[in-house]
């Protein structure tokens, strides 16, 4: 590292972001390949997501014995996770002590924004600027911002003028909220919604609910683990970790039966109803046709309104809940505890914006054809610009000067989901064209940092300068992204998936659906070619790699 009097700090790379992805980034090139590296995290500690997203009843909704780091066994081995399903709290207690055990902090600028980044084509370096007036070099940019970080507030008219607190479950505060004899207004019922609704609702005078979408939500079936349940998973971990990394979504559920079409009902009843019973969204893959066939998906859909129905007492609210306006799963499945059962409680009211939306919010309440609903505090539970939200919120400015938000206008191109044509040596971790929000978000954190982690090696033991996507191969990897997602019935849904959720923003399905293990397959296949589709650039001259830049990736068979 060097420093200049104009404070210019050069570095080997730099990554943005503390969270999972970032940490697990820095110890891999610090450690690994012995790389000079710096992390700038808004942030005033490490967690990212877990960091920001504090809510009443945070949660994940992958079991936490595998919401975990694999890399190190020791690791996985010593920490003891308490819940099936782990709280905002434990993980934030995780990633500390991950960032305290592999010495992670001294190379972490935290308090630290990028406010922008621009590509030198002459010395294939990147130069980035923080709010903090640091001027940084380094030769490679990684993004670990995730996907999931960029709050949304929708503009209601008048909301300046309510005379009470207001929260983002993506900003709640650090200190604790208590809604005791409190009138709470909550906007939105998607997956922060579903799981601070209930726990407001056990605290709080009254409850008045805003939705404007109902979604499909599973039980959680959450308790405590028993140390036998611990002692077995560590015993298999080995098996266990690998089996997620080769799997469709990085979990390790129980395996589909069979069609949803073609079983007969009693044997698929029975089957969702374990599933059901067990918990979380294994169920979801009960059936094999249920992502790719109307029909098979309004078996499952039909099974969970009815467990609705048979919950919420009153059969008007029941309606209002049931979601009809899309095929399940095609939203992010959310995992709840009592969240439906909440809704009997006198304490809580429902009220429909979707055909007579909020018309304001006013100093006392917010107001809905007419009707004032008076509250004391407003949660806004509205979600966030997914996954190019937070990478559009820095100024990247790659080859000529084009930025990555002009070249995304019409929607995100990249390579892979980790490079984007134009942007040399930057590399996105889960980023869009990857598994990323369809996956365990652990696993598929691992294989993208450890293919950048190779690439860059390579890179070093090949005398390369600067990396680049080819144009033609994120041409042909974008129409594989679109046609696998065309295959499934997931761009029926108005889904944050698909930028749905921001007014303006186009409607692309962004995540690859094709599944973990054969994206993995690919990824692992573009590397053994010599990073095919790639252009890389050595000091004498610029070359192709080995391999056709434009040949895309092949799916390998299933």
């Amino acid at each position: 590292m060097t420093v200049s009097d104009g404070q210019t700090t050069d570095y080997d790379a730099v990554i943005v972001g503390a969270g999972f992805a970032g940490m697990y980034m820095l110890k891999r090139l610090r450690d690994d390949l012995g790389l000079n590296v710096r992390v700038f995290e808004r942030g005033d500690g490490v967690g990212g997501t877990w960091y920001w997203n504090r809510y009443p009843g945070a949660r994940c909704d992958v079991e936490s014995l595998f919401y975990s780091y694999s890399f190190s066994p020791e690791l996985q081995q010593e920490w003891q996770w308490t819940e099936r399903y782990p709280t905002q709290p434990e993980i934030l207690r995780y990633a500390n002590h991950v960032a305290d055990r592999f010495g992670l902090r001294p190379d972490i600028a935290f308090s630290t924004s990028i406010d922008s980044a621009r590509y030198d084509e002459a010395q294939d370096r990147w130069t980035v600027y923080t709010d903090d007036g640091l001027v940084t070099t380094a030769q490679y940019l990684i993004t670990a911002v995730g996907c999931l970080s960029a709050s949304r507030v929708p503009d209601f008219e008048g909301m300046e003028t309510f005379g009470g607190p207001t929260y983002h479950t993506g900003r709640w505060p650090h200190e604790e909220v208590d809604f005791t004899g409190r009138r709470v207004a909550v906007i939105g019922t998607g997956s922060s919604g579903i799981q601070s609704i209930p726990v407001i609702a056990a605290q709080a005078a009254h409850v008045t609910v805003f939705q404007r979408t109902p979604n499909f939500s599973v039980p959680a079936v959450n308790g405590p683990l028993s140390g036998a349940e611990i002692e077995q998973t560590k015993a298999n971990y080995e098996q266990l970790r690998q089996a997620a990394r080769i799997s469709p979504t990085g979990t390790n559920p129980a395996a589909p039966i069979g069609s949803a079409l073609e079983l007969p009902e009693d044997v698929r009843t029975r089957e969702m109803k374990e599933r059901w019973d067990y918990g979380g969204a294994g169920f979801m893959s009960a059936f094999i046709d249920t992502g790719v066939n109307a029909e098979a998906n309004e078996v499952v859909a039909e099974f969970v309104r009815d467990r609705i129905r048979e919950v919420v007492e009153r059969p008007d609210i029941a309606d209002l809940l049931v979601p009809r306006d899309h095929p399940i799963g095609t939203k992010r499945i959310c995992v709840d505890t009592d969240y439906y059962a909440t809704y009997n409680r006198d304490n809580v009211t429902l009220v429909s914006v979707r055909e007579t939306p909020i018309e304001r919010i006013t100093e006392r309440g917010v107001v809905v054809a007419g009707e004032l609903y008076e509250v004391d505090d407003i949660v806004y539970a509205t979600g966030f610009d997914a996954m190019t939200g937070p990478l559009n919120a820095i100024d990247i400015r790659g080859v000529d000067g084009v930025a990555l938000r002009e070249k995304w206008v019409a929607g995100p191109r990249t390579y892979l989901g980790i490079a984007s044509a134009g942007f040399p040596n930057l590399f996105m971790i889960t980023a869009p064209g990857s598994p990323s929000v369809l996956s365990n978000m652990m696993v598929s954190i691992e294989q993208h940092v450890d293919w950048i982690t190779d690439h860059i090696a390579y890179a070093r033991d090949h005398g390369v300068t600067r990396t680049d996507a080819d144009p033609t191969a994120e041409e042909n990897w974008g129409d594989h992204v679109n046609e696998v997602a065309n295959m499934t019935l997931y761009p029926r849904a108005a889904s944050w998936y698909m930028g749905a959720n921001i007014p303006g923003k186009p409607r692309v399905f962004m995540p690859y659906i094709g599944g973990v293990g054969a994206y993995r397959q690919m990824c692992d296949q573009v590397a053994a070619d010599g990073y095919r589709g790639f252009t890389l650039k050595t000091s004498n001259d610029v070359r192709p790699s080995r391999q056709s830049a434009s040949q895309a990736p092949v799916p390998a068979e299933s």
